[in-house]
C-alpha cells in the first residue's frame, strides 16, 4: 500500500525536492517547498473526499488606477478555454471530476479550489494549472463576462448589505490598498482586457507568491502534481539578490516564451501534454512586481442617499443603514484572538431568527438592542482581518422616520411605523462599546462568547474544502499551519482585563484611532455629532 508513495519520495529526492513534517502538534502536516519556491502543504485527514487549492498572494488591494477590476475578472475567466482546452473540453473535464472546483478572489488572494473524489486530483490540478499557466482570455469569453460583471455590478449596488462593507473599506483606507474595491467598478468593465489581466498576472502570479494546498491525499503525490504541472515557473530572484547569483550560460540570451506572462512575442506555446509535464512552459518573469500599497488606515464619514424601496401597497419603510468601524488587529497581532472573542460577545444578527440558545440569541446586540427595539431590523458585530490592519466595529439597519419629521429624540420611545434618524441610533452603538471599555464583563458571559468562537472555528474545519482553504491561506499568511489546538488555547487566555486592555489599544479615548462612519439614510448625522457623542461614551478621540 505505501510503495508507491515512497518510489514517489525516492524520485523527488533526486531531483532535490525536500519535504519536511512541522514539529509539535503540526505533525500532520507536511510542507516541500520545489525548487522554484512554490510551496505544497498537506494535511493527513481521513475521508472519501479530496480537496486541494492554488492561492495566489494576489487580490484586489495590489491593484492600481490603472488594473482596478482586474482581479474580479480573472475569477470570472478562470476555467473558460485554454490554449490546451476548448470551453467545451474544460466544461467536461469539470463535470468528469463529480466534485466541484472553482475560483474566487479576494482582497488579498485569487484562490482555485477542488473538491473531489481522491481518484480525481490528478485531474483537478491539471484543469487549475491549465487554467493558469495557458489562459486564452477569448474576446467572445471576455465579453460575455463584461455583460456578467454590469449584472453583477448593479445587483450588488442595490443591496446596501453588500454595497456598504465596500464603501466603508474605500472611506477607511482612502481608496487604496485594501480601500480598493472587490468589484469591478461600472466604469473599468470596458477597459480590462487580455493585456492587462496577463500583465497582473506577470507581476502577481509568481512561483514564490504561491501555495498549492491538500487534504484526503499522500503529500508525495501532490508534490509529484505539482512539480509536474508548476515547475515550469520560473523563480528570479530580486534584483538585490540577481547580481549575487552566476548566470548559467544561455540565461541572458534565453527568450520567454508567449503566453501567461509575456505578450511581446506573438506565437502560441508548444502543445501542452494533458497530465504531463510541458518542457516548452517555462515562465520567466523578467521584472521584480511594484511594491504592494500598505495599508495605511484614516478613518472617515460618508453619506448615501437611501435605496428606494420596491413599489408596494401600502407602501414599504424605509430602511436605512449605519456603519461604525475602527481598525483593529492584523492577523499577526497577537490581539486578534481578544478582538474575535469582543465581535462574538457582541453578536448580533437579524431580528427575527429561528435560533435560540447556541445561536447567539444571548449575545449583547441581541440582548441589548434588538431584543428592545422593534424598529431596528439588523444589529450585529464585524471583524474584517488582513494581513497588515483589520476593520471592527458594529452595523444596524433600522426603519428611518421620513427627513423633517420630528421625533421623540431616544430610540425606544417612537412608535415602531415612525422610525428612527441614524443620530438617535449612533448613541447606542457608541455605548456598547463603552460597555467594553469600562464595565466589568461577567464571567460566564465571557466564557460562552469563548466557547462559541471555539467550536465555530472546530466546526468550520469539518469540512475538507474550508479545510485546504485554511491551510493554503495560513501557509501564505504565517508561512506555517497555525493547529486549532493552539488557537483555541489562545482564546483561553483572553480574560476581562485582556479585553479592557484591547479595547482601549484600539477604540479608547488615548488611541488615536479615527472612526469610520457610513450612513445611508433619508438624512445624515453629522461628523460633530458623531465626534460629541464617541466622546460621551468615551470611546475613540
Amino acid at each position: 500500500m505505501r510503495r508507491a508513495p515512497i518510489r514517489q519520495l525516492n524520485a523527488l529526492r533526486r531531483r532535490n525536492i525536500h519535504t519536511h513534517d512541522l514539529t509539535g502538534r503540526e505533525s500532520s502536516v507536511k510542507v516541500t517547498t520545489l525548487p522554484n519556491k512554490i510551496r505544497i502543504a498537506t494535511e493527513n485527514t481521513p475521508g472519501h473526499f479530496a480537496a486541494l487549492g492554488l492561492y495566489v498572494d494576489a487580490g484586489s488591494r495590489y491593484e492600481t488606477s490603472a488594473t482596478s477590476g482586474v482581479s474580479h475578472f480573472l475569477d470570472r475567466m478562470a476555467f473558460k478555454a485554454t490554449t490546451t482546452r476548448s470551453d467545451t473540453d474544460m466544461a467536461q473535464a469539470m463535470d468528469k471530476l463529480g466534485g466541484q472546483i472553482l475560483c474566487s478572489s479576494t482582497r488579498e488572494a485569487i484562490m482555485y479550489q477542488s473538491s473531489h473524489f481522491s481518484t480525481g486530483t490528478p485531474l483537478a490540478l491539471s484543469l487549475i494549472a491549465d487554467t493558469v499557466n495557458h489562459p486564452a482570455f477569448l474576446p467572445e469569453e471576455l465579453e460575455a463576462q463584461r455583460d456578467a460583471a454590469r449584472y453583477e455590478f448593479r445587483e450588488v449596488m442595490n443591496k446596501p448589505e453588500m454595497m456598504l462593507p465596500e464603501v466603508m473599506h474605500g472611506v477607511a483606507y482612502g481608496d487604496v490598498g485594501l480601500g480598493n474595491p472587490l468589484l469591478c467598478p461600472e466604469e473599468r468593465i470596458d477597459a480590462i482586457d487580455d493585456k492587462l489581466m496577463r500583465g497582473f498576472m506577470n507581476d502577481w502570479y509568481r512561483p514564490e507568491r504561491m501555495v498549492i494546498a491538500g487534504a484526503g491525499m499522500h503529500h508525495e503525490e501532490l508534490v509529484e502534481l505539482a512539480d509536474k504541472f508548476f515547475s515550469g515557473i520560473k523563480y528570479v530572484p530580486p534584483p538585490e539578490q540577481q547580481q549575487h547569483l552566476p548566470l548559467s550560460s544561455g540565461s541572458r540570451a534565453q527568450q520567454p516564451p508567449a503566453h501567461l506572462f509575456h505578450m511581446s512575442q506573438p506565437q502560441q506555446p508548444s502543445l501542452y501534454k494533458s497530465l504531463t509535464r510541458a518542457a516548452s512552459s517555462y515562465l520567466l518573469p523578467s521584472q521584480s512586481p511594484p511594491p504592494p500599497v500598505g495599508a495605511t488606515y484614516s478613518g472617515g464619514h460618508r453619506y448615501l442617499d437611501p435605496i428606494p424601496p420596491p413599489p408596494a401597497n401600502p407602501p414599504l419603510p424605509h430602511l436605512s443603514h449605519l456603519y461604525l468601524a475602527f481598525e483593529g488587529p492584523s492577523i499577526h497581532d497577537p490581539d486578534v484572538y481578544a478582538v474575535a472573542t469582543m465581535q462574538v460577545l457582541l453578536g448580533g444578527g437579524g431580528s427575527f431568527s429561528a435560533g435560540g440558545p447556541g445561536k447567539g440569541m444571548y449575545s449583547r446586540l441581541y440582548t441589548h438592542i434588538l431584543n428592545h427595539y422593534p424598529q431596528v431590523e439588523h444589529c450585529a458585530s464585524f471583524n474584517h482581518i488582513y494581513t497588515d490592519s483589520a476593520l471592527f466595529g458594529l452595523f444596524a439597519s433600522f426603519i428611518s422616520r421620513p427627513p423633517g419629521r420630528i421625533g421623540k429624540g431616544r430610540i425606544g420611545r417612537t412608535r415602531s411605523s415612525e422610525g428612527n434618524s441614524p443620530a438617535e441610533i449612533f448613541p447606542h452603538l457608541a455605548h456598547q462599546l463603552s460597555l467594553l471599555l469600562y464595565s466589568p464583563i461577567p464571567e460566564d458571559e465571557l466564557q460562552r462568547a469563548k466557547n462559541q468562537l471555539k467550536s465555530s472555528l472546530v466546526m468550520a474545519l469539518e469540512s475538507r474544502s474550508v479545510e485546504v482553504e485554511d491551510l493554503g491561506r495560513q501557509m501564505l499568511v504565517h508561512e506555517r499551519k497555525i493547529p486549532v489546538e493552539e488557537m483555541c488555547d489562545r482564546i483561553d487566555e483572553v480574560d476581562t482585563a485582556t479585553i479592557h486592555r484591547v479595547a482601549h489599544r484600539f477604540f479608547g479615548p488615548d488611541s488615536g484611532k479615527k472612526p469610520t462612519v457610513i450612513v445611508m439614510a433619508p438624512e445624515d448625522v453629522s461628523s460633530s455629532d458623531c465626534s460629541a457623542t464617541l466622546q460621551k461614551y468615551g470611546v475613540s478621540a
